[in-house]
């Protein structure tokens, strides 16, 4: 449970930092850039969910295995 709160709190704080960083960027004028790290940001999410889903597979595998 502890670690489903900490991906949860991971995933909210690469959000705000990322909004931060695209808000920056667009007010400097750099919109191409400010795309880019959303991107990124996006990719890293989507990595950390994927980790997810595999532990959770893996786990369901385990219980119905034996």
């Amino acid at each position: 449970m502890l670690t489903d709160i900490s991906v949860l709190f991971q995933i909210a704080g690469i959000g705000i930092i990322v909004a931060l960083i695209h808000t920056i960027l667009k007010q400097m004028g750099k919109e191409e850039i400010a795309q880019f790290a959303t991107l990124i940001g996006f990719i890293i999410v989507l990595y950390i969910v994927i980790n997810g889903l595999r532990d959770l597979f893996n786990q369901i595998k385990s219980v119905f295995l034996f």
